[in-house]
C-alpha cells in the first residue's frame, strides 16, 4: 500500500496540474469568445506549466541488495521528471516514489516545472471549447503547443545527453512524451488511457477478439473482480448491463486501427487485448504509446507459419529467441542486439499451457515448440524464399510471423517484460498454405485454448510482483523509476 507521505505528494501534484490545466482552459476561452490574449506574464510564471517531481541524493547511502532491478540511485545528484494526469499514475507514481524515500532517505517534493502543458492536450483532456473558427498556427504563436523537437525516446535508447542538464532524469518518460502518447492511444484503440491494464495481450486477429470478449463477459456476469469491459468506440459494460454482446457488436470498433478491450480490475492488475493486426510498423507504433503506461508484461498471443515438417496445424511455439527481420527498428536497435528471453514470463506461459490444456509437459512438449521465431516486414516472403532459406536454417527457426520480434524488441527497448506464443496456422514451405476452409475449422478448435493460455499466463504473473522487472531490461545507468 502507497504511503500517506508518496499518496500526499502525488496530490500535489494533481493539484498543480490541475491549476495550471484550469489557466489554459480558461485563457483559451477567453482568447476564442473575446480575441483577447493572455498576458505574457502568465507564461513566464508558469501558469501554463506542468508539475514536477524532484529529489536531491547526496550518496554514501548503501541499501543492500533490493531483489529488484528498479528504484535505485546509483549517482549523486538532483533528479527531476516533469509528470502529467497525475491522478491517472497515482499507483504507480507513489509506488516509485515510496521505494527510494525508504531505500536512500531522500526527500521528495512536488513543484512547478519549466516545460509548459501544450494546448492540444489540455482540449483532448475532456474541454467542449469549439475551435473550428480559430487557426492552430495563431493558437501555437500564442499559446504553448506540441514541439517534436522535445519528445523522443533519447533517454530510452541511450542518446540522453546530461551536459548542462539542471537534473538526471528520474523516468524514461517525461510529461510531453507521455502526454503525445496518451492523445494517440485514444485515437488508434478507440478507448481512454486510462482503462488500459498492467497486463497486455497482442493479438493479430480478431477471432481472438470475439473470444476475449465472450470470456469477459462471462467474468463480469461470475463472481470476479472485474468491474468493467471497456471496448473500442467507447463502449462499456458493467455487471448486470442488459444484452452485452449487442452492445459490443453495436459500437463502431471498426473505426479504429488497433481496436483494444480492457477487462479493468481497481487496482489496474486486469487485462488489456488489442488487435494490431499485421505487421511489423503496426506492432511498433502501438508500443511506443502503451510503454509511457508503464505496463507490468505485454505477451505476443497470435499465429505463425511453421517452418518444420515434423509440426503440425494448431501446435505451439513458445520463441525463446527471434531473428529479426522486420527492420522498423534497426536504427534504434540494430539487428545484432540480442533479445534475451525473460525466464519468469517463459515458465508463466509454460505453465499456463500445461494448465489449460489439462496436459503433462511430456505431452505438451508433442504439440509445443521452443524456439527461434522470424518476423518478417515481407508478407509474401514465400515469393522469395531462395533467398530467405539458408537464413531460417542458420538461425534454427521453428515459427514466421510479423509482429513478434518487433513486440519483444519493443518490451526491450522501454524494459517493459515481454513474451511470445504462437499458434501455428499454416506451414507454408510444406505445402500446408492456409486455405479458407481448412483455416476456418483451425479458428474454431484453436483460439478458444490459446487465449485461455495466455489469461492463465496472466494469472501466473500477477504472483512475481518486482521479480518479473527482470536487471535483463535496465541498462548501465538507469532512471530509478521502473
Amino acid at each position: 500500500m502507497p504511503s500517506n507521505q508518496s499518496l500526499e505528494i502525488v496530490e500535489q501534484l494533481d493539484t498543480i496540474y490541475q491549476q495550471s490545466v484550469t489557466r489554459l482552459r480558461a485563457a483559451l476561452t477567453q482568447f476564442i469568445r473575446t480575441g483577447e490574449r493572455p498576458d505574457p506574464a502568465l507564461r513566464r510564471d508558469g501558469a501554463f506549466a506542468y508539475p514536477e517531481i524532484r529529489l536531491s541524493y547526496a550518496g554514501g547511502r548503501d541499501p543492500g541488495p533490493l531483489g529488484r532491478s528498479f528504484g535505485r540511485l546509483q549517482e549523486p545528484g538532483d533528479y527531476a521528471v516533469a509528470v502529467t494526469q497525475p491522478r491517472l499514475f497515482a499507483p504507480y507514481l507513489a509506488q516509485q516514489i515510496d521505494l527510494l524515500i525508504a531505500d536512500y532517505g531522500v526527500e521528495v517534493t512536488a513543484g512547478l516545472s519549466t516545460t509548459e502543458i501544450p494546448y492540444n492536450y489540455v482540449l483532448d483532456a475532456g474541454h467542449d471549447l469549439d475551435l473550428t473558427g480559430a487557426s492552430p498556427v495563431e493558437l501555437s504563436r500564442i499559446f504553448p503547443s506540441t514541439e517534436l523537437s522535445q519528445i523522443g525516446d533519447e533517454l530510452a535508447d541511450g542518446l540522453w545527453v546530461q551536459e548542462g542538464a539542471m537534473a538526471r532524469p528520474l523516468a524514461l518518460f517525461d510529461a510531453p512524451r507521455v502526454d503525445f502518447s496518451l492523445a494517440r492511444l485514444r485515437h488508434y484503440t478507440g478507448t481512454p488511457p486510462g482503462h488500459v491494464q498492467d497486463y497486455i495481450l497482442f493479438t493479430n486477429y480478431h477471432r481472438y477478439v470475439d473470444e476475449f470478449v465472450h470470456w469477459a463477459i462471462e467474468q463480469l456476469d461470475g463472481d470476479s473482480r472485474y468491474t468493467l469491459l471497456s471496448g473500442a468506440g467507447g463502449v462499456e459494460i458493467r455487471p448486470g448491463d442488459p444484452d452485452p454482446k449487442q452492445a459490443i457488436a453495436d459500437s463502431a470498433w471498426r473505426k479504429h486501427q488497433m481496436p483494444a478491450y480492457h477487462l479493468v480490475a481497481p487496482d489496474r492488475s486486469g487485462i488489456t487485448l488489442v488487435n494490431i493486426g499485421v505487421g511489423p510498423s503496426n506492432a511498433k507504433t502501438i508500443t511506443d504509446h502503451l510503454a509511457v503506461m508503464r505496463p507490468a508484461a505485454w505477451l505476443m498471443i497470435g499465429h505463425c507459419g511453421g517452418l518444420r515438417p515434423s509440426q503440425r496445424i494448431g501446435d505451439y511455439v513458445l520463441a525463446h529467441a527471434y531473428l529479426r527481420d522486420d527492420h522498423v527498428l534497426d536504427h534504434v536497435l540494430p539487428p545484432e542486439i540480442p533479445i534475451p528471453a525473460i525466464a519468469e514470463v517463459q515458465q508463466a506461459l509454460t505453465r499456463a499451457a500445461e494448465i489449460v490444456s489439462g496436459e503433462s509437459m511430456e505431452q505438451l512438449r508433442l504439440r509445443m515448440r521452443t524456439g527461434t521465431v522470424v518476423t518478417s516486414d515481407d508478407r509474401n516472403w514465400e515469393l522469395r524464399y531462395t533467398a530467405s532459406a539458408l537464413r531460417f536454417s542458420q538461425s534454427r527457426a521453428v515459427a514466421i510471423d510479423m509482429e513478434s520480434a518487433t513486440l519483444a524488441a519493443q518490451g526491450y527497448r522501454f524494459r517493459v517484460p515481454y513474451g511470445t506464443l504462437l499458434c501455428v496456422s499454416d506451414k507454408p514451405i510444406h505445402g500446408e498454405i492456409k486455405l479458407p476452409g481448412q483455416a476456418n475449422r483451425f479458428y474454431e478448435r484453436a483460439i478458444a485454448e490459446h487465449l485461455q493460455i495466455g489469461i492463465a499466463a496472466v494469472d501466473q504473473l500477477r504472483g512475481e510482483g518486482a521479480r518479473l522487472h527482470s536487471r535483463k531490461l535496465r541498462a548501465f545507468n538507469e532512471p530509478p523509476f521502473r
